[in-house]
């Protein structure tokens, strides 16, 4: 096998068709489907089963899947420091990030990075902090923007500290004229949540000030669940840096005692990154960073 036909079956297995593969590639349909059969004779197994609906990865293909991409990884690694010891730099590194991270940190990356190091790459994968966890864990993504809460056992760098805010509706009448919210306050009020591992700082939050909510709502998406609240149904916990990208009519207030989620950039392991990702890594840490 090689490089190529590990790249034809990761392509593959992520868009999950042929036709599709060849268009990224830049090859034929015949020559993807005669890689994928040549890679499974050698193999001596399926790793995709092909059907009218597409096609999907067998056991057997998920199971290499993450060895196929630290091989094309490791690939990756090597030309970016061949390149670097010429003199040059170039490369690419894929982002795994959740959705304020995304829109709050990823542009202004994105632009400042560029300007330093024009000819490296940055590809970005949104999803869940599980999604972001499964991505650093199976090479789809070099880095990956987490909450310190979700990142388990891959070593992660805390550089943001974002407040807890209570999010009540524009008509709701605090009890006093402080400037914010106490728990104790919030006991007695309809909350609108997010399901389960949508959000495990703000679970985490409810847990740890034995705040046991029942409630008629249960989200998973930030906009739906402000758009609950500011129509009178209910408060909610959120995020500050998730309320910069919604703009519903709601009353914020800081939490009594404060509350953060503390937000990091993980990688799977700190000493074997490549030149670009090192360099992204750093550049990360020193622009974005609030502590």
């Amino acid at each position: 096998m090689t490089l190529t036909s590990y790249q034809i079956f990761k392509t593959v297995a992520e868009i999950g068709s042929f036709h599709k593969a060849a268009e990224v590639l830049g090859l034929t349909p015949s020559a993807i489907s005669h890689s994928i059969s040549a890679m499974e004779n050698e193999l001596g197994f399926s790793v995709l089963t092909r059907s009218k609906a597409g096609v999907t990865l067998t056991g057997y293909g998920e199971h290499i899947l993450p060895y196929v991409n630290a091989v094309l990884n490791s690939d990756e690694s090597l030309q970016q420091v061949v390149s670097e010891y010429k003199g040059l730099t170039r490369g690419k590194v894929k982002i795994g990030c959740f959705s304020s991270a995304c829109t709050n940190f990823i542009p202004q990356v994105i632009r400042s990075f560029g300007e330093l190091y024009p000819a490296i790459q940055i590809e970005v994968f949104e999803g869940t902090y599980d999604e972001v966890v499964y991505w650093l864990k199976n090479g789809v993504a070099d880095l990956g923007f987490l909450s310190a809460s979700c990142a388990g056992d891959i070593s992660i760098k805390p550089f943001y500290r974002d407040p807890l805010l209570c999010i009540v509706p524009p008509g709701y009448e605090k009890k006093d004229d402080r400037p914010y919210m106490t728990v104790e306050e919030m006991k007695d009020l309809q909350f609108v949540v997010q399901r389960g591992p949508t959000d495990a700082d703000i679970q985490n939050f409810l847990k740890e000030n034995l705040l046991d909510i029942q409630t008629r709502f249960h989200v998973v998406d930030d906009l739906s669940t402000v758009a609950l609240v500011a129509s009178g149904l209910g408060i909610c916990i959120m995020p500050e840096l998730t309320m910069k990208d919604i703009h519903y009519n709601v009353r914020r207030y800081p939490i009594e005692p404060a509350a953060y989620r503390m937000i990091g950039l993980a990688v799977l392991n700190p000493n074997l990154m490549s030149p670009a990702v090192r360099a992204l890594y750093k550049h990360i840490l020193e622009t974005c960073g609030n502590l």
